[in-house]
């Protein structure tokens, strides 16, 4: 079976966004951050999860050709073979979304019990969006030098 790509790639770019919109800028509420976790990341993993298997079983078509290295994950001319049709590449993508938004809420909900104020957050959100593990590392960094003010948290502990 072919799958629409492109529309998929898309759609599943959207959608993280949307998370990351919410994320960033919804107030700091409890009833707020589950919806990013369930809708935005349990999404991204559910449609990850529809398109990785059928592809590992052959049931779907990832749009690419037969020639070249074989994909694997112990080479790195098997990686970059996996990544070099539509299909691998959207479902790659997909993954580092649904990671990546993952990461992100662990971070502002860690950062909320913290105290620290969504202006500070931002900056460090942004840097997960587009540099996740660089933009880990920075909130690490904050968290290690610069401390919060559980006061001020809006999450009850």
């Amino acid at each position: 079976m072919t799958m629409p790509w492109e529309s998929i790639f898309g759609w599943t770019n959207s959608w993280a966004m949307l998370g990351w919109v919410i994320l960033a800028f919804a107030p700091q509420r409890d009833k707020v951050l589950p919806y990013v976790f369930y809708m935005g990341c349990g999404l991204l993993a559910l449609t990850y999860a529809s398109l990785i298997l059928p592809l590992m079983a052959g049931w779907i078509d990832d749009g690419g050709t037969a020639s070249g290295p074989q994909p694997s994950l112990t080479t790195l001319a098997g990686v970059m073979a996996l990544f070099s049709s539509p299909g691998g590449t959207t479902i790659g993508w997909i993954h580092y979304l649904a990671f990546d938004l993952f990461v992100g809420l662990w971070v502002a909900r860690n950062a909320d019990r913290h105290g620290y104020s969504r202006l500070v957050q931002i900056p460090i959100l942004f840097f997960v969006l587009m540099a996740g593990p660089f933009g880990l590392l920075l909130y690490l960094i904050l968290r290690a030098t610069c401390k919060g003010r559980p006061e001020n948290s809006t999450v009850p502990s």
